[in-house]
């Protein structure tokens, strides 16, 4: 089998399930299980530093770890730094088999940051048995150091590694999300695999063909096409024909609209106002999300001879906050107490003077644009309330980095073909 330590939603799970492989996540978080239950995975609900090895031992062929992000990423507290040290003792104490986690566990500012030390209790007991046979490990770029430790004593047991920092985009994966990896494996040179992607496009050589253009939001969204529209609010035309003020589309079918927000047809020549519902204070509310308007009521028109507009995602209310335009990734994917901060915002693009006007409209990203940014499928079953929904994808390894990581592991080529984001 192959044990993953931290399943989650199923981000490693989803390429096996693909290519016919089984898995067992163990996973606490009771919405991630339910999501996993859904899509048909094998799951054990438990604290993953309490769980026996075991019953694993004597069949496990590889093990996979995305332990917490919380205590080590930039969108916290980042108090696993200050208990790195801790970490890097639990460390090496259970690589020699003793066992100090309850007295090191006590000294941790974040009780969390201790998690990234169970991938070595579960390959201590299973390296008795001769397992296993390979090993992915994913973490926020913080957790480089210690994956360092952990190639040591892997090396040490007779496996071959490779530990670096991995941008998803890189993987055709529609957000720039670099992560702390660690590849190891007893049967082959372990070793990065060759990205797919690349910032500009690249032209083909005599080698062959050079990589692609990173996949952009809009892409991945299928903005554009037939099915799934570019978000827009389009009048089409103003008085003599006047140019749209969004592009050509419409990012949500009119029965969606209800859900997030209203579009309201103005009088004959003065444009469609979009009138999004407020999904929490902050930046979004203090920048023109606003409750779903009477139609009645004045609201924010745009009108046909304005100028032209750009849709950007911007990832929480905070002033350093990423904003990437729609033909670019998005920034990483974090959710939290931010969540409701996550919009979708309009603005003006530059007119002849190259000023630019404010954001005149946000609304809210939904839990099936930010999954498919994470390269879930369109239609993955995720289980809970938004809150919920939004912390598994943003914790979640994208399937697609996935995919290109466990690949060479697994016996398995990827094309540009494979995986593809609309799914």
């Amino acid at each position: 089998m192959v044990l993953d330590l931290f399943a989650g939603p199923g981000g490693w799970t989803v390429p096996m399930a693909r290519w016919g492989i089984r898995d067992v996540g163990l996973e606490w978080d009771e919405w991630a299980c339910r999501t996993r239950a859904a899509a048909g995975q094998l799951t054990i609900r438990t604290d993953v530093a309490l769980y026996p090895v075991g019953p694993f031992t004597g069949r496990t062929r590889g093990l996979i770890a995305s332990p917490p992000c919380q205590a080590w990423s930039m969108a916290g507290k980042q108090l696993g730094l200050v208990d790195q040290p801790l970490v890097h003792q639990a460390v090496a104490d259970l690589a020699q088999g003793r066992d100090t986690r309850e007295r090191l566990l006590g000294a941790c500012r974040d009780k969390r940051s201790l998690l990234a030390a169970e991938p070595m209790r579960y390959l201590h007991a299973l390296n008795a048995a001769g397992e296993p046979e390979w090993v992915a490990m994913e973490e926020v770029p913080h957790v480089l150091p210690l994956w360092k430790q952990y190639a040591e004593v892997l090396r040490g047991w007779g496996f071959s590694v490779w530990t670096g920092i991995l941008n998803a985009a890189d993987y055709g994966t529609p957000q720039t999300r670099r992560r702390a990896i660690l590849l190891a494996s007893r049967v082959r040179t372990a070793e990065p695999p060759t990205p797919t992607h690349a910032k500009y496009p690249e032209p083909e050589t005599l080698f062959g063909p050079g990589r692609d253009r990173w996949v952009s939001m809009a892409e991945a969204l299928g903005w554009g096409a037939t099915d799934r529209p570019v978000p827009t609010v389009c009048a089409g035309g103003g008085p003599g024909g006047g140019p749209e003020p969004f592009p050509s589309g419409s990012r949500k079918a009119l029965a969606d609209a209800r859900e997030r927000g209203t579009w309201t047809r103005r009088t004959p020549g003065a444009g469609i106002v979009l009138a999004s519902r407020r999904e929490g204070s902050g930046w979004a509310e203090r920048h023109g999300a606003r409750e779903n308007r009477p139609a009645d009521e004045p609201a924010p028109t745009f009108t046909a001879d304005a100028h032209r507009w750009s849709w950007s995602l911007r990832s929480n209310n905070q002033t350093n906050a990423t904003v990437r335009r729609a033909d670019e990734p998005a920034g990483t994917l974090f959710f939290g107490h931010r969540a409701n901060e996550c919009v979708w915002v309009a603005e003006p693009l530059p007119e002849t003077s190259g000023e630019r006007g404010g954001v005149v409209e946000s609304i809210r990203i939904t839990a099936a644009e930010a999954g498919l940014l994470q390269t879930f499928p369109a239609d993955y079953p995720w289980q809970g309330t938004k809150g919920a929904q939004f912390s598994q994808i943003g914790n979640a390894v994208p399937p697609r980095l996935a995919a290109h990581l466990l690949a060479p592991h697994l016996g398995e080529t990827l094309t540009r073909d494979d995986f593809d984001l609309a799914a």
